[in-house]
């Protein structure tokens, strides 16, 4: 039964499923059965974390132990935590309504760097102080994972434990040691930390000590406790078949931003472009038998009642079985409706068969990411498309019915000059008159939207040592490409160059950062990534007030010799790799 005060809070605020609970797919426990509690916690509201796959995958496997209970917190809307505040509710999780402290561990998933704010806003709520250090065995551990891990510098303070690559593999294994240490009893956090440390890809920040230079640089990272290592591997599973995927995904009360079943078809990418984080930390390429897809895929649509489905990894097209995989799906798919899509597809393998297979229940857009303006750009980056190819995608994909595309760019990235700027607009021309040779339905007129975003030089790929083009040149590029695009069909929309760069700090700083988040946060910072909630001044005022210097961090260029702050991460690509490929692209 709902807490008097939680029923009354869900009364005053919009979308009240978001905290309700009692969706469809959800796992109930005796919480006195069971030996290990762990809240999973996605630092955003409801509709954007129940769209991500990792936290299915993390919940259905946990929960398939028995001993075992997994629950989910988001955060919650500003209507809602204001509520929360007035009425005393603490932060609570969708399954029990108890509060995050009842919790052996709590973990939050690190997908964006703009989501920071809102973990310590979540903490705030649950009552749990934020520095790992002020918190002693009586608290939850407070654990991480997820893409922004392999720099997670910037907020490792507040953490305990942080995972590094896959989770499947170290998660289980940490709420197997905090198992062992509440049987056995009076197990200290230092002790029990020690013991989690010896899982792989397991970083505990507390274990590393780090020293600058004068000038601000990162002088060493060192381990402080004995049998540490210097450098943390991160971990992977080796084989994707051998790991049961879900199949029996929560079904949102209120609609997901994907709402969708989604199933994993690999993981890694062959591509190697030099600018992409995923690509390199992803890696290696490893991709799951049609068969098992298939499998998968149908049993999530039988358990969700979906009625699309998605087809998901770095470069999904790019898979070798993908016609007997598309084959298999719509076989099923097909006589009942379902919708199957490919959100990640390549102009340079773009095929007749593909898109025919794509249109049988209903045609989605299609997008793709050109990165660069001209030839020469998209080779330095090695982004390996031509522009034959994507005008030979866009001609079997008008002929085929399709009156719309989406070509994705980035502006600021090493070499570029205006002439490639201009380019793009070049490009979209070429694209609209592609259209009016082939297009099927003329009279429904063309739709190509550009967008770009500006280049953020990210840890562990080959560019991580370049720097972030000032706001004010940015802002110069998109101006000129605004003027170069002169055709009606065509419209252009671009990634706001302030929030470029504090995603820029926050992925390329280290620890001593911590305090400014901590101060955005206490200045009202919250919902950061969504445009109606941030604020640049906001994010200014407290680098200002907390000695943090914005060109240090972003804008300026490193030396290949350089310590930092991610090397103590080993992400399985060697240094020797990304020095050779980044002279490559000059």
């Amino acid at each position: 039964m709902f807490d008097p005060k939680l029923k009354e809070a869900l009364g005053r605020v919009q979308k009240p499923g978001r905290y309700t609970g009692g969706e469809p797919g959800s796992v109930y426990k005796d919480k006195e059965k069971v030996d290990v509690r762990f809240a999973f916690c996605f630092p955003d509201t409801y509709e954007v974390g129940m769209s991500f796959l990792g936290e299915k995958i993390l919940y259905e496997l946990l929960n398939r132990r028995e001993n075992w209970r997994c629950e989910r917190a988001f955060m919650p809307w500003l209507d809602m935590k204001a509520e929360m505040e007035r009425l005393g509710l603490p932060l609570y999780t969708m399954e029990s309504k108890d509060p995050l402290t009842a919790f052996d561990a709590v973990g939050f998933t690190l997908q964006y760097e703009l989501s920071y704010t809102n973990i310590l806003a979540m903490l705030d709520l649950a009552g749990i102080l934020f520095y790992s250090k002020d918190r002693d065995e009586r608290w939850p551990l407070i654990v991480a994972g997820g893409p922004c891990a392999c720099n997670a510098e910037p907020i490792a303070d507040f953490f305990d434990v942080i995972q590094l690559g896959e989770g499947e593999n170290q998660l289980p294994g940490i709420c197997a040691e905090i198992e062992k240490a509440k049987k056995e009893g009076g197990v200290s956090k230092k002790e029990l930390l020690l013991r989690i440390a010896k899982i792989p890809g397991v970083y505990i920040p507390a274990f590393y000590d780090v020293e600058y230079y004068e000038d601000g640089r990162v002088k060493a990272i060192t381990p402080n406790e004995p049998g540490i290592p210097a450098r943390i591997t991160k971990a992977i599973i080796k084989d994707l078949n051998e790991f049961a995927p879900p199949t029996n995904f929560v079904v949102p009360m209120v609609g997901a931003i994907q709402d969708r079943a989604s199933i994993e078809v690999l993981r890694g990418c062959v591509r190697g472009c030099r600018f992409c984080q995923a690509g390199h930390v992803y890696r290696p390429i490893r991709a799951k038998k049609p068969e098992t897809i298939i499998k998968q895929g149908i049993e999530s649509l039988k358990n969700t009642g979906y009625q699309d489905v998605t087809l998901l990894s770095l470069s999904t097209s790019d898979y070798r079985q993908l016609p007997e995989l598309c084959d298999g799906m719509l076989e099923y798919c097909e006589s009942r409706s379902i919708g199957l899509s490919l959100p990640s597809l390549r102009a340079d393998n773009f095929s007749i068969e593909l898109m025919e297979k794509l249109q049988k229940v209903r045609k989605s857009g299609l997008t793709f990411a050109v990165e660069g303006g001209s030839q020469r750009l998209r080779d330095a980056i090695n982004k390996n498309v031509t522009q034959e190819d994507l005008l030979h995608t866009c001609a079997i994909a008008f002929a085929g019915g399709w009156n719309s595309v989406k070509l994705y760019y980035m502006l600021g990235l090493p070499t570029e000059t205006d002439e490639d700027i201009i380019g793009i607009a070049q490009m979209a021309d070429e694209v609209l008159h592609c259209w009016r040779m082939n297009a099927k339905y003329k009279n429904r007129g063309v739709k190509i939207t550009i967008s770009t975003s500006c280049f953020i030089p990210k840890p562990h790929s080959p560019f991580q040592w370049e720097a972030q083009i000032s706001i004010e040149e940015y802002l110069r590029r998109v101006n000129l490409l605004r003027s170069s695009i002169t055709a009606r069909n065509v419209s252009y929309n671009w990634h706001d160059a302030e929030t470029s760069l504090i995603e820029a700090v926050l992925s390329r700083a280290d620890r001593r950062v911590a305090d400014a988040i901590e101060e955005v946060w206490r200045q009202g910072g919250r919902l950061d990534s969504w445009s109606d909630y941030f604020s640049f001044q906001r994010w200014m005022d407290a680098f200002e007030k907390c000695g943090v210097d914005t060109e240090f961090y972003a804008n300026r260029e490193r030396s290949v010799d350089e310590v930092l702050p991610w090397d103590i991460i080993d992400v399985g690509v060697r240094k020797a790799h990304l020095v050779r490929e980044r002279e490559r692209c000059y």
